[in-house]
């Protein structure tokens, strides 16, 4: 948020919103330390926005819908806040293929959004199934996990099946325009 009203400048305004009154209040405790008039904290969920129809020019989400479980009515619900015509910039991760049910149940690989990844072409018609047009991947990137980090949850043999599989983790910027 503090990123993004650098950008919009003392003239714009900016909305921050989080699940935790924790995180609220610590955010708070910041702009006031900094001295923002113009950046607001809401407590609210993601999947269900708890801002007004057509009222922002942008939204940006940096690796959170990722770890949504209702990721299309989390982007119905961006596009329903957002102004005709305004857009989206979100980076998140994605997959090329499917992992394995063992690599979706490590607590670590969700914490670093990999097992609650899509599938990259999922993912896109997702964001298009939202009613988003021009839905566009700006930065695509390979994410590696190292063997040594895989050999803590995964046997040698399921660890070569998985290299085998061609499956990548990706790490994308998409934007798109309602």
């Amino acid at each position: 948020v503090f990123v993004a009203r650098s950008l919009v400048g003392e003239d714009g305004n900016v909305i921050g919103v989080d699940m935790t009154p924790e995180m609220i209040e610590k955010a708070n405790t910041n702009r006031q330390k900094l001295g923002y008039d113009n950046v607001e904290f809401i407590l609210g969920d993601i999947e269900n926005l708890p801002l007004k129809e057509n009222s922002i020019d942008v939204a940006i989400s940096n690796c959170v819908l990722n770890l949504v479980s209702d990721k299309l009515a989390t982007y119905k619900g961006i596009h329903k806040v957002l102004k005709l015509k305004s857009h989206f910039s979100i980076s998140d991760v994605v997959v090329s293929g499917e992992l394995t049910d063992k690599m979706k149940n490590v607590v670590e690989l969700y914490a670093g959004c990999i097992s609650g990844a899509m599938v990259k072409d999922e993912y896109l018609n997702t964001i298009t199934k939202a009613g988003f047009i021009n839905v566009e991947v700006k930065k695509e990137k390979t994410v590696y996990l190292p063997d040594s980090f895989l050999l803590q949850y995964l046997t040698q043999d399921e660890l070569i099946d998985y290299r085998n599989s061609g499956v990548q983790v990706l790490s994308i910027t998409v934007n798109g325009t309602k």
